[in-house]
């Protein structure tokens, strides 16, 4: 097989690992803002339920949880499993598990904005969402920018999991033409795939945070 088609079938496995990527960013993200909240609300039975979701989401791994989500359906509820199963408990587990990592970061975002800029706004008549909206949200902005960065740098390496349930993404695919080529090639080629990928985000990343400087601390 010659290299050009090697890429081209890596490339349409791509396709599949940025369709997991922006889905899960796309549930994870406003998630993880609901959770956060939740982690500091003051109303105690909820922010204890946020602490338990959040600790079962970071202490088990993503795979357990893929597995999980898939199989339970069909051992709890007695749901029969279809062909789309494997692809909706992917997507379910990755953004369920990524929520509660962005959960924390944007609680340590947050709550590291000094209380003395929350009362300033009320004696200049702010209300509470004003507040967030216009002082507080573009600061923590900038300030979890780093973090957010990273953990979306490792979620595309992460989709590499999805191989682990049945999901032909590029990693399976890359697995499979090792195999039948007997070749360390298309894992080379994937590599490139994730690398320049993750290359792209860390600029877009960097642009944004240059933006952001004149919020400073």
């Amino acid at each position: 097989m010659d290299l050009l088609t090697m890429t081209g079938m890596l490339g349409n496995g791509f396709l599949v690992s940025f369709q997991i990527f922006a889905l899960t960013l796309l549930g994870s993200l406003p998630l993880g803002m609901l959770v956060a909240f939740a982690r500091m609300s003051r109303f105690k039975p909820l922010a204890l339920l946020a602490r338990f979701y959040i600790s079962i989401m970071r202490g088990t791994p993503l795979m357990l949880q893929m597995f999980a989500i898939y199989f339970m359906p069909y051992y709890v509820f007695g749901i029969n499993l279809t062909t789309d199963s494997k692809w909706q408990a992917t997507i379910v587990a990755f953004i369920v598990n990524y929520a509660a990592y962005f959960a924390e970061i944007y609680r340590s975002g947050i709550q590291s904005i000094p209380r003395g800029q929350y009362e300033a706004a009320e004696v200049l008549g702010y209300s509470g969402a004003q507040t967030f909206c216009r002082i507080v949200l573009p600061q923590v902005v900038k300030r979890i920018l780093p973090s957010i960065t990273n953990e979306v740098i490792t979620l595309v390496k992460d989709t590499s999991l999805a191989f682990s349930i049945g999901v032909i993404e590029m990693f399976s695919v890359a697995k499979q033409l090792v195999a039948s080529q007997v070749s360390m090639m298309p894992f080379a080629i994937a590599a490139a795939f994730y690398w320049v990928f993750n290359l792209l985000i860390d600029m877009l990343a960097g642009r944004l945070e240059r933006r952001l400087d004149y919020y400073h601390d």
